[in-house]
């Protein structure tokens, strides 16, 4: 008999349901359990309590809402196989595995490769234990299946993934700007000439979408106090390494670099910070015991950079740069029923292409608060 397994989510109200053997050992493995363990929105729960949401559970929701769309798709005529459907399935359901502690934040300062590329290797690792299951997914994922839409399902201006972290970080956070229709959107997908495109009727769903996810980028992803945050974490790993340059370091050439990757996680860095702070390095003990107690750098922000600053580990400037939209990926394209098919820059007439290409940058410096 097929093993069901049951899962409660808020996000969605109700259940996310899994009954595919092959989802579930993969779910069960324990690169994909780290997840449990990897904040969301990294530090982000330090300015927005409700924030404590993992990997773990956006990788599910993004796993159901792939289950949403394909069978959407499938209802409109378009062809997909069972052995698609897994590996799209498994493509969403890992696209988030190679992350490092608290998300982005350590992106680039524990290892020298990005989180795709960890993502990837641990895909690969992950199918040869499993017998070359994951195949399928390693192309779609790869964007080397001959099915390109599929790929556009895990990887777009408009995927599940993004559909996904919107709603969820929009509900952990309490700030309503996030939420998007997402029920509308996945309804109103389809597929023409192998692109993913989104019928006409669900073009003001996608305007909210493309609004939503600029402010939550403002307003959440690239809040001051949370940039300041950050910040502070990277001086304490900078400093680490500095006395210590085998502190949380991983060359990704080593043999068993993706296990011992794979068994660090947000708790290690919070323990190491903890006990850091009692070091006899006055600069990094002071470092963690701003982090451990919410005594984070004030940080400010202008249209223009700033010049003569002081840098150090207390203080240092930095760049925030935001656009809606990105010509340069494939552009969310809608289809008309007379069988046109139009990119939303043209389609939308609120959202013009002056709109969508401007982008927003923004320099901060950091610096100590006055006590």
């Amino acid at each position: 008999m097929t093993k069901r397994k049951i899962i409660n989510d808020p996000v969605y109200d109700g259940f996310l349901s899994v009954d595919d053997p092959v989802i579930l050992q993969v779910i069960e493995h324990p690169y994909f359990q780290r997840q449990r363990r990897i904040k969301q929105l990294g530090l982000t729960y330090l300015v927005y309590p409700g924030a404590m949401h993992t990997r773990f559970s956006h990788m599910l929701g993004a796993l159901n809402l792939m289950k949403r769309a394909l069978d959407v798709l499938k209802l409109k005529g378009v062809e997909i196989t069972d052995d698609e459907c897994r590996g799209a399935k498994l493509a969403i359901l890992l696209h988030d595995i190679g992350h490092g502690p608290f998300s982005h934040t350590s992106e680039r300062v524990l290892v020298d490769v990005p989180h795709e590329e960890i993502t990837l290797l641990m895909m690969q690792r992950i199918n040869e234990e499993m017998g070359g299951v994951l195949n399928t997914a390693i192309a779609i994922f790869s964007n080397t299946y001959h099915k390109h839409f599929l790929h556009q399902l895990v990887s777009s201006q408009l995927d599940m993934d993004r559909l996904d972290y919107l709603g969820r970080d929009s509900f952990f956070t309490g700030v309503s700007e996030g939420i998007v229709g997402t029920d509308r959107i996945i309804s109103m997908l389809n597929v023409h000439d192998d692109e993913l495109v989104v019928d006409e009727k669900g073009i003001y769903s996608v305007e909210k979408f493309i609004i939503s996810r600029r402010l939550m980028y403002w307003q959440v992803y690239m809040h001051k106090t949370v940039i300041a945050a950050d910040q502070l974490l990277l001086s304490i790993l900078r400093r680490a390494r500095e006395l210590d340059p085998t502190v949380f370091h991983f060359d990704t050439s080593s043999p068993g670099f993706l296990d011992r990757f794979a068994e660090v996680d947000d708790d290690d860095i919070m323990v190491a910070v903890k006990h850091w702070q009692h070091s006899d390095d006055e600069i990094l003990s002071t470092l963690c015991r701003n982090m451990v107690n919410r005594r984070l750098p004030a940080i400010r922000f202008s249209n223009e950079p700033f010049v003569d600053v002081h840098t150090s580990y207390f203080e240092g400037t930095g760049k925030l740069a935001n656009r809606s939209y990105d010509f340069n990926d494939q552009e969310i394209k809608v289809l008309y029923k007379d069988g046109r098919c139009l990119p939303i820059s043209e389609a939308s007439d609120q959202l013009d292409r002056h709109f969508l290409e401007k982008q927003v940058t923004k320099y901060y410096h950091y610096f100590p608060k006055e006590q």
